[in-house]
């Protein structure tokens, strides 16, 4: 049975004894996370999920989905219609902005409230989730056994014991990070609720623009509503990201009818740069999402490898008998997914030269558009 959207049912705030036992506990309560406790529960086995921050969470996002993360609600029941924003669908187009050429692909992305979709899809587990808010992982141990996660509560700190612990917990993993298998460099990312003043075309802007420095990526434009998201990716140890983040919209705002900024979220997404960033997790402990590199590193969209990589742990975790492991399952499982992001990699340096973005002017559209697809 499903829980009701409005109402849920397993939202705990304390564990219920010290000594609490699940067959899985997973870190992170975002689509990765979600989706693998979705499948991992799917044979009645008993999951937690455990999150650090507070629930719903209010996670700094564009928040669109591409017909690959769609393809994955399915198990969820319907998408209530009050999660979509106006307009329903916006497509991807490559802007230079110094240059004013502006390439419209066929991509395509549902337009969702980031918040509101991350609590629609927790809302829709089974009974047999429990979940914990405000509830970091601040260390672990495994054995051939079972893996003992140690939790940071409101009372103090809780033990809690599983057959298999996930990492989902996003860019900045603890998990990860206390497996000691090596971080990742993140990017620092800004992003502006700006008031629409006028009209805003339905697209989402990947937009390039020279004289903001070496250390900015990219910008974006995305219209919600009575708002538009306006944000920004600058490249690691980045100074004074926020000034250059109020030049960005002083530029944009001289042709585009952004009004005064509502709210500013700053986040990090992952600077993969390498195959070996992409680790499905060692011995009990999967990583899955961003945790465990899944990400793509020429566009940084992340939702669908979330939820691809999530959807693929669970099922090895509920798979895996015996003769087999999560860990072996998964890794066979996301063999196809890291052998995508290794060819992106290889694209990378390319397109992120001043060559490569100069000659993108000068590509077809339709080329773009099919380029585009693929990244």
């Amino acid at each position: 049975m499903q829980r009701p959207c409005g109402i849920l049912r397993h939202m705990v705030r304390t564990l219920s004894h010290p000594g609490s036992s699940y067959d899985t506990l997973v870190a992170g309560a975002g689509p990765a996370g979600i989706t693998c406790a979705l499948e991992a529960a799917s044979n009645g086995s008993r999951v937690l999920i455990v999150d650090s921050s507070s629930l719903p969470r209010d996670k700094s996002c564009g928040g669109m989905l591409n017909e690959y993360s769609q393809s994955f609600l399915a198990p969820f029941g319907e998408m209530p219609p009050e999660l979509v924003l106006e307009p329903t669908y916006v497509h991807f187009r490559y802007h230079d902005w110094d240059r004013s050429i502006r390439k419209p692909t066929e991509l395509r992305f549902l337009n969702v409230s980031r918040p509101g979709f991350d609590d629609w899809l927790l809302r829709s587990l089974p009974d047999n989730v429990d979940v914990v808010s405000s509830a970091p992982v601040v260390g672990f141990e495994q054995d051939d056994r079972e893996v003992r996660v140690r939790l940071k509560l409101a009372d103090g700190e809780r033990e809690v014991t599983c057959s298999t612990l996930v990492g989902a917990d996003g860019a900045r993993s603890a998990v990860r990070r206390q497996l000691g298998i090596g971080g990742v460099s993140t990017y620092v990312t800004l992003q502006d609720y700006c008031r629409i003043d006028g009209e805003i075309e339905p697209f989402f802007d990947c937009i390039y623009i020279r004289d903001i420095g070496d250390s900015f990526g990219y910008g974006y434009v995305v219209p919600k509503g009575d708002v538009a998201i306006v944000g920004a990716v600058f490249y690691p140890k980045t100074r004074r990201p926020h000034e250059r983040q109020e030049r960005f919209l002083e530029i944009l705002r001289d042709r585009l009818p952004l009004g005064q900024s509502t709210k500013r979220e700053a986040s990090v997404a992952l600077y993969l740069r390498s195959p070996q960033d992409v680790v499905p997790g060692q011995g009990r402990v999967l990583l899955a999402g961003e945790a465990g590199g899944f990400i793509s590193p020429t566009s940084g969209e992340g939702i669908s490898y979330a939820m691809n990589s999530g959807r693929l742990a669970g099922r090895a975790i509920a798979a895996a008998h015996n003769g087999t492991t999560p860990l072996s399952l998964f890794s066979e499982a996301t063999a196809d997914i890291r052998a995508n992001i290794v060819r992106k990699l290889r694209w990378l340096p390319f397109m992120e030269s001043d060559w490569g973005k100069y000659l993108a002017g000068f590509v077809p559209s339709f080329v773009v558009s099919r380029i585009t697809k693929g990244l």
